[in-house]
């Protein structure tokens, strides 16, 4: 079995030579595991709703401590399942941080509801309390907290708030996997959480997946049944559900990636401790750390206010780098109906950001060249 490279940035001739991320790399080392898992689907017979899917379901509620696991087809449809299975009706709104990827908005939107931004910290870039105090309206139905680059937020005064209100509180951990907050694990902080098992996340697939955690044994019931098509029985239809189910193949692959996943998440921290001892640049900021959490790092960012000029240089240098991300979802044509909105914090940090390298298998001596290559640019 072959496997492909994701967002293949590498092109003949490019100068490359610490690329951004090497999926190809990181899957091969357990290529022959994952073979024998696929090996297995196939030859069962069985490929959606069977035993891989019922065992990665134990396996990962077990692992984030909750009770219940629903695989479904993406982080996406995660977000957006929670979100319907809680029943908000059309107005109804959700509290989400203004810096994120745009699914975060998206699964508010697709439910009909209203998805109201606010600012974030500025030192940790996640979702503020402060802020969403001063967001709450009689309309607001639930807070979405978005794990930002594998740093959980601030849960205890966010989930405290929660309470006073009577809202929900739903986690996107799509960066988060085995990140924890004060000993507990990220997706078991508040009352329902969404993966994604994108091919790029520290649990990946090898395509689209994701999936809902929860100890809510209603919501759990709820999204059994919206996820294959409002059935719990084949052909009887309790509600207009969609089709949205994790399959075998990918089930099975994430089962071989989960039993590997702490020691590749302790080998992040090790590269992230890294940069943060070697990067010496007055000009760069390092990113937030606490002793609270322990952060999984998906995304290593700095910030810079010359963020392009320093991401060319290191492109001239045969480093790559990425943005995550370079335009707030209330600042895309999508939600041209927030355009009025000004939040400085997360606008800010849009135009300074920048994420190196960061994977399992970076070489300590590549974080070194990166590191010497930072150290020397003057802005």
């Amino acid at each position: 079995m072959a496997f492909c490279r994701q967002n293949e940035w590498q092109m003949p001739g490019s100068g490359i030579m610490i690329s951004f991320f090497d999926l190809k790399k990181i899957n091969g080392r357990f290529r022959d595991e994952i073979c024998h898992a696929v090996q297995k689907v196939v030859e069962s017979g069985w490929y959606i709703i069977g035993e891989e899917l019922q065992a990665f379901e134990r396996e990962f509620a077990s692992y984030c401590q909750t009770r219940y696991c629903l695989g479904v087809n993406s982080g996406l449809d995660a977000l957006s399942l929670i979100i319907r299975g809680y029943g908000f009706s059309q107005g109804d709104e959700i509290i989400v941080p203004a810096n994120t990827f745009i699914a975060s908005f998206l699964s508010i939107s697709e439910n009909g509801c209203v998805p109201v931004p606010v600012d974030p910290d500025p030192d940790s870039l996640n979702i503020s309390y402060r802020n969403i105090s001063e967001a709450i309206t009689p309309r607001t139905r639930a807070v979405m907290a978005v794990h930002l680059y594998g740093l959980p937020c601030d849960m205890d005064p966010i989930c405290r708030l929660a309470e006073e209100h009577g809202l929900k509180v739903i986690e996107d951990a799509a960066q988060a996997h085995g990140a924890k907050y004060k000993g507990r694990m990220a997706g078991s902080l508040g009352h329902a959480a969404a993966y994604s098992f994108y091919p790029g996340k520290n649990l990946g697939t090898l395509g689209d997946g994701g999936a809902v955690v929860t100890d809510d044994e209603t919501l759990a019931g709820n999204i059994v049944q919206l996820r294959n098509y409002g059935s719990k029985r084949k052909y009887f239809h309790e509600s207009k559900g969609i089709n949205s189910r994790l399959d075998e193949i990918q089930a099975a692959v994430l089962r071989v990636k989960l039993r590997h996943l702490d020691e590749d998440n302790e080998k992040r921290r090790r590269i992230a401790g890294r940069y943060m001892q070697k990067i010496k640049n007055p000009h760069i900021r390092l990113p937030f750390t606490t002793e609270k959490s322990e952060q999984v790092w998906h995304q290593f960012v700095i910030r810079c206010r010359n963020r392009d000029g320093l991401a060319e240089y290191l492109k001239k240098n045969g480093i790559e780098t990425m943005i995550h991300y370079p335009v707030v979802p209330h600042r895309q044509k999508a939600y041209c109906e927030l355009w009025d909105l000004t939040l400085p914090v997360a606008e800010k940090a849009s135009s300074e950001i920048l994420s190196l390298p960061m994977s399992p298998v970076l070489e300590a001596g590549e974080v070194d060249e990166i590191a010497d290559c930072i150290n020397r640019w003057e802005s």
